[in-house]
């Protein structure tokens, strides 16, 4: 994410006056060899040419993801069982991740992540039969208003049911123009015909995952953003299918976040597994869980967190 050069060079003024047309014999104006200045020797008359648009950066500067460790929080305004985004002031609980990403960020900088379900998988059918509900536009816009204060992405999260993942994608066209909101993307509440979420794990595919890119990247072109990136959340092996087929996008960086519950033992062994052949150009996240990981254990520090290989890009809390 780097910056870019804002100023761009003023017009070049008219040359000095030319020489009268008079000989230097004197048959110009009486007592005066200099040239006199000519009305067409003043500036030509053209503007100087406008100072070029500075290009959209990601909230903290730049253009790139590497630059920064991104950490955040997850939730639902009013489900606290989503994760810590859904209670509480929310610029409260910014200022909380703004200080958890300094324990994360090591070499690199600190950038706070709010991570909004925007898409929710439901047990019921609803209307249409997809078996998930989408979050207002207004409380989405809360979220993206506070990521703005605080100089934090929003990366919006969607849990499609039966609905087609490209979809609601699609559907967020108005909020992925901006350059500090991204996806978030929860496979395991994707559902086949006849499933339910909750009943079994959903799975997705590498084709289907290059597809959402493809159409990020298509907005990320056409509008000169930076980086954007696309985070899917992985519990299990069997959750993202045909892994090879993701194909790289201009524009947007996979992340694959291990989804893992468990004691840290348990989550380094999710994490190996899921690493394991990792294909080119995806990088890595890690997800803790306040409540579920420490029944009968403990969190992972930071340090441990950090210390696992490759080392993650992305850290977000449930």
């Amino acid at each position: 994410m780097l910056s870019v050069a804002a100023a761009a060079g003023l017009g070049l003024l008219a040359g000095c006056g030319e020489e009268s047309a008079g000989s230097a014999s004197g048959a110009g104006p009486q007592g005066s060899t200099k040239a006199r200045r000519s009305p067409s020797a003043t500036p030509s008359g053209r503007s100087p040419s406008p100072t070029p648009k500075p290009r959209p950066e990601l909230p903290r500067g730049g253009r790139e993801l590497s630059r920064y460790r991104l950490v955040g929080y997850c939730g639902l305004p009013g489900a606290a069982a989503l994760g810590r985004l859904g209670v509480g002031d929310l610029d409260d609980q910014v200022r909380q991740i703004e200080k958890t990403a300094r324990a994360y960020a090591a070499d690199r900088e600190p950038q706070p992540v709010l991570e909004l379900l925007a898409t929710v998988a439901n047990s019921a059918a609803g209307p249409g039969g997809t078996y998930r509900s989408r979050t207002s536009s207004d409380t989405i816009r809360r979220f993206h208003d506070a990521a703005k204060r605080h100089r934090a992405l929003l990366l919006l999260n969607i849990q499609p049911g039966r609905a087609s993942v490209l979809g609601e994608v699609k559907a967020l066209r108005e909020w992925l123009v901006h350059p500090d909101v991204g996806i978030a993307l929860d496979p395991e509440w994707e559902m086949g015909p006849g499933e339910v979420p909750g009943d079994t794990y959903g799975h997705t595919s590498g084709k289907e995952l290059t597809d959402v890119a493809r159409f990020l990247s298509g907005i990320v072109d056409e509008h000169d953003l930076p980086q954007k990136p696309l985070v899917f959340h992985q519990v299990a092996v069997s959750v993202v299918r045909d892994q090879s087929g993701l194909r790289p996008q201009p524009g947007v960086v996979f992340i694959k976040s291990a989804d893992g519950i468990g004691s840290p033992g348990m989550k380094r062994d999710t994490w190996r597994q899921l690493v394991r052949n990792q294909p080119e150009g995806v990088r890595t996240g890690f997800k803790l869980f306040y409540e579920e990981d420490t029944e009968g254990s403990r969190l992972m520090t930071p340090e441990e967190v950090l210390a696992l290989r490759p080392r993650p890009d992305y850290v977000m809390f449930e």
